[in-house]
């Protein structure tokens, strides 16, 4: 029965998912780290357990239905000579959202709005958050998920590299975590990455594939310079200090 484990192929395959999941999974970590900043400390660090917790039961209870998760890529209706599905429109639907999100932060940003409240409003803060994490989370389940099973065979397979690679997010969420507390400025950095997001899963659903290589590129270019941003200013910092 686990005879598959002594093959080769499928300890490559493993590999290969495992990389493609935690590639996939950048954009759960910035939405997260950026959800989560405004939270107290505690609870920013519960809230992103939680939320990483949920990304991981959301992805291996969809391993467990995959004849319906397959269905959710047959044609739902037709517009325009594009055949949309289910997981289309569940793209669209979070592509919307994180927009809405985003745009809904920066203007918080902007405008300078007090993020601070008595007890009872942290507390609402924090389902809020809770259930904010829950649709993305479900949006980039579906859609991870969906991916991996064009990858690998074995079901064994897909829970491996499904909770390696959430492993690797929860070690990878809490350096994120940490940056954008300590430089505000780089929320808005990860606010245009979740507008970019977001007009990539819109466009995905409407049929315009955007290789998440140039997406990834972008990203990683903004924030090597506003890495370089941030040290720089630490280091006019200390200069004018001495």
């Amino acid at each position: 029965m686990l005879a598959w484990v002594t093959d080769p192929q499928i300890w490559a395959s493993l590999v290969t998912l495992t990389v493609m999941e935690i590639v996939l999974g950048i954009d759960n970590i910035v939405f997260i780290s950026v959800i989560v900043s405004r939270l107290p400390a505690a609870m920013a660090h519960r809230a992103r357990q939680i939320g990483l917790t949920l990304a991981l039961v959301f992805r291996i209870a969809l391993l467990s239905v995959l004849s319906w998760l397959v269905g959710l890529t047959a044609p739902l209706f037709t517009l325009a000579d594009h055949a949309f599905s289910w997981r289309d429109a569940i793209l669209i639907a979070g592509g919307l959202f994180l927009l809405f999100k985003a745009t809904h932060e920066i203007h918080n940003g902007i405008e300078g709005e007090d993020e601070g409240g008595s007890p009872r409003d942290v507390k609402m803060g924090f389902a809020a958050v809770i259930a904010q994490i829950i649709v993305i989370d479900l949006v980039f389940s579906v859609d991870s998920i969906i991916t991996a099973i064009g990858m690998a065979e074995h079901i064994e397979v897909m829970v491996a590299a499904v909770v390696l690679a959430m492993i690797v997010m929860y070690i990878a969420s809490g350096p994120v975590v940490t940056f954008i507390q300590k430089h505000p400025t780089t929320k808005m950095l990860a606010l245009s990455f979740l507008l970019l997001i977001g007009v990539a899963l819109i466009a995905d659903g409407l049929g315009f594939h955007i290789p998440r290589g140039y997406i990834y590129f972008a990203m990683a270019f903004s924030a090597g310079v506003e890495i370089i941003n941030v040290l720089a200013k630490r280091n006019h910092g200390k200069t004018d200090n001495s």
